[in-house]
């Protein structure tokens, strides 16, 4: 007697092709509009971030002035290829990797045109 029941309540609902049988795309709906959202807010604009970064990298010439992303500004002296050398202070060159540019740095920044501190040449 138990299992009558339970078959009758586990089966389909009389006149409900409306909402068993209805158009599979309208279930998967949500989903896509979902997807949609992602795209045009996450993924594009991301894309197009990445697409700007790489052509700046490309684009580098020597005299323009950086900032790698170890957090060092500098000015670059030599291109060879994917090196990099670049002038840090006075007398100090390193050679970086292009792609650890993280973007285009500040020309006042270098150390380079900066004055020494605890120097005053008033007092000579």
């Amino acid at each position: 007697m138990l299992f009558p029941s339970l078959a009758h309540a586990m089966g389909a609902i009389p006149g409900g092709d409306a909402a068993g049988g209805s158009n599979p795309i309208t279930a998967f709906l949500p989903l896509i509009l979902m997807f949609g959202i992602f795209y045009f807010l996450l993924i594009r604009p991301q894309q197009k971030k990445a697409k700007q970064h790489r052509e700046y990298l490309a684009g580098l010439k020597r005299g323009d002035y950086i900032l790698t992303g170890g957090g060092i500004y500098g000015r670059i002296m030599e291109v060879h290829g994917d090196k990099l050398t670049i002038d840090i202070a006075k007398d100090l060159n390193i050679e970086i990797n292009r792609n650890f540019v993280s973007g285009p740095g500040d020309a006042a920044a270098p150390a380079a045109k900066a004055e020494p501190k605890g120097k005053d040449k008033s007092k000579d």
